[in-house]
C-alpha cells in the first residue's frame, strides 16, 4: 500500500507540471488572466497563438505520458504494489490528471485534464486514441466548439472500450470521461446560453449573412 500511495502522489505531483503556466512564466505571462481564464491548450491558443499551444499540449501529454509509464516501474526498496500493472498504469494516469486540473504547484488552479488523459491513454491503451480522435475531429467540423468535442471524444471512449472486452479499461474510461465532463461544466453552460466560443474557421456549417 506505501508503494501505491507513493506513486499516487509521484503521479499527482508531475500532473501538477503546468505546461501553460511554465512557458508562461518564462512569457512573463499568466494565461488565466486572459481568455476563458483556462490554463489549458485552447486557452492557450487563443490568448498566445499557435507556437505556444503546442508548446502547452506537448508538455501536457509528456507528463500524462511519463506518469503512466514511468512512475508505475519505480521500486521504493522492495515495497509491494497491491494492485497489477494495468490498474497500476491507470491509476497513475488518472492522479497525473487530477494534478493537472488541481495542480499544487499552481494553486490547484489548472486546465481540463484532457491533453494529460492523452498522454495516459498512448501507454494504457493507444487504441482508444483512434475513437477519441475521429470523435474529436468529427465534432470540432460540425459543431466549431472545442469543449462540446471533448466531452464527446472522452464518452467514445466507454463503448470503445466495451468492445475490447476489457471491464477494467471500461470503469477508467468511465470514469475520466465524468471527470473530462465535470472540467468541462463552464462550457456546457455557456453551451446551453448560446455564449460558448466556437471557431467558425474550423465549423463548417457556419451560416453565411
Amino acid at each position: 500500500m506505501a508503494a501505491l500511495v507513493l506513486k499516487i502522489v509521484m503521479a499527482y505531483l508531475l500532473g501538477s507540471v503546468s505546461g501553460s503556466l511554465l512557458l508562461g512564466r518564462l512569457k512573463k505571462v499568466d494565461i488565466r488572466s486572459q481568455g476563458s481564464g483556462n490554463a489549458g491548450g485552447t486557452n492557450a491558443f487563443r490568448t498566445q497563438g499557435l507556437l505556444f499551444a503546442i508548446g502547452v499540449v506537448l508538455i501536457d501529454i509528456g507528463k500524462g505520458f511519463l506518469a503512466a509509464w514511468w512512475i508505475p516501474t519505480l521500486n521504493f526498496g522492495g515495497l509491494p504494489d497491491v494492485l497489477n500493472s494495468g490498474a497500476l498504469v491507470m491509476v497513475c494516469g488518472f492522479a497525473a490528471v487530477l494534478g493537472h486540473v488541481f495542480p499544487v504547484w499552481h494553486g490547484f488552479r489548472g486546465g481540463k485534464g484532457a491533453a494529460t488523459a492523452v498522454g495516459a491513454l498512448i501507454v494504457i491503451e493507444p487504441w482508444l486514441l483512434l475513437p477519441l480522435v475521429i470523435c474529436w475531429v468529427i465534432t470540432l467540423i460540425m459543431t466549431g466548439y472545442v469543449g462540446l468535442s471533448t466531452v464527446l471524444a472522452s464518452f467514445s471512449l466507454v463503448p470503445a472500450s466495451w468492445a475490447m472486452n476489457n471491464n477494467a479499461l471500461m470503469i477508467f474510461s468511465a470514469i475520466l470521461a465524468l471527470f473530462i465532463l465535470f472540467t468541462h461544466r463552464a462550457n456546457m453552460r455557456k453551451l446551453r446560453k448560446g455564449t460558448e466560443f466556437r471557431f467558425e474557421r474550423i465549423h463548417i456549417f457556419t451560416r453565411k449573412h
